[in-house]
């Protein structure tokens, strides 16, 4: 069963998948945006999909920065690829919202760090 998180990211994702034809990807971009800027309003996105207590371990500081690097290179890569006529970032958002992959949920607590 989807929750009320899992819905809202979806139906972005599906209007993104229709206005992403063509040059931009606005699912790549929000996602560099996240891994830079790390907005509170995504981590509680993420904590509403994948509806898990908080007990995770401690994330240094590198740990954290060498996350958002390796982050942000795989969005700006997956950016180039979506330059092609066909929108590969929804479709890869679609099955990270759906099946909610641990790895996942993971590297945004590695991203946001202490911050979380």
């Amino acid at each position: 069963m989807l929750n009320a998180a899992q819905l809202k990211a979806l139906s972005v994702f599906a209007i993104f998948a229709i206005i992403g034809f063509g040059p931009i990807s606005p699912g790549c971009l929000i996602g560099m945006y996240v891994v830079v800027k790390r907005p509170d309003w995504f981590h509680r996105l993420v904590r509403g999909i994948y509806d898990y207590s908080d007990n995770a371990d401690f994330v240094s500081a590198a740990e954290a920065r060498a996350a958002r690097i390796k982050s942000f290179a795989g969005l700006f890569l997956l950016f180039l690829v979506d330059i092609l006529p066909l929108p590969v970032t929804p479709v890869i958002a679609f099955a990270i919202i759906l099946s909610r992959p641990r790895w996942f949920y993971r590297t945004v607590r590695r991203v946001y760090g202490q911050m979380a």
